[in-house]
């Protein structure tokens, strides 16, 4: 993919395909020039043989395919900057309290094959669209600057207004868009 925010869409999707109502997306870079990506939801989690495959391209839940490339292509990205990738996952069948799937991606940013993080304000709007019942923390940290946004605040003020209604949408691009020209 050529921006890691394809990755956090395609990842973010798999969350609420397994029924996530919380979804932490997280962006960290540190003074070094690393980047973690954290993607943690409250899903039904993988078994330990899900977890086992889940990097192999030709495993997949999908019916509509036979390869399931989201992961395999992350681990790509990863491991060409000399990062990595680790994926924690508790499977609500023999964790029925403490479910869920934690997604923990490394990348050296100085590194020539680095790909851009790209558009995170257009992919937290693209989930808000077409998932507004998940509840979504977003977090992206820099030496430079702080974004944030949690739609359970929004939620908090709105109250039984969708947060897939344009206006909404229209007002937390305008939201991040702040914070992020903040950070120029």
């Amino acid at each position: 993919m050529k921006e890691l925010s394809l990755n956090i869409l395609d990842i973010t999707q798999n969350s609420i395909t397994a029924r996530a109502k919380n979804i932490l997306i997280s962006l960290v870079e540190n003074d070094d020039g690393w980047l973690t990506l954290t993607i943690t939801d409250d899903g039904c989690g993988m078994s330990e043989e899900t977890l086992r495959t889940v990097m192999d391209p030709f495993y997949t839940t999908r019916t509509t395919r036979k390869v399931g490339m989201g992961i395999p292509l992350l681990k790509l990205a990863c491991e060409q900057t000399g990062g990595a990738l680790n994926i924690v996952s508790k499977d609500e069948k023999n964790y029925p309290d403490e479910h869920g799937t934690t997604v923990c991606a490394t990348f050296d940013t100085k590194h020539i094959d680095m790909t851009p993080v790209g558009d995170m304000i257009s992919t937290i709007e693209v989930l808000l669209q077409g998932h507004p019942e998940v509840d979504y923390l977003y977090v992206h940290k820099t030496p430079r600057f702080n974004v944030e946004m949690d739609t359970k605040e929004l939620r908090a003020v709105l109250g039984d207004i969708s947060l897939g209604e344009p206006e909404i949408l229209q007002w937390v691009r305008g939201f991040l868009g702040e914070q992020y020209d903040l950070s120029e």
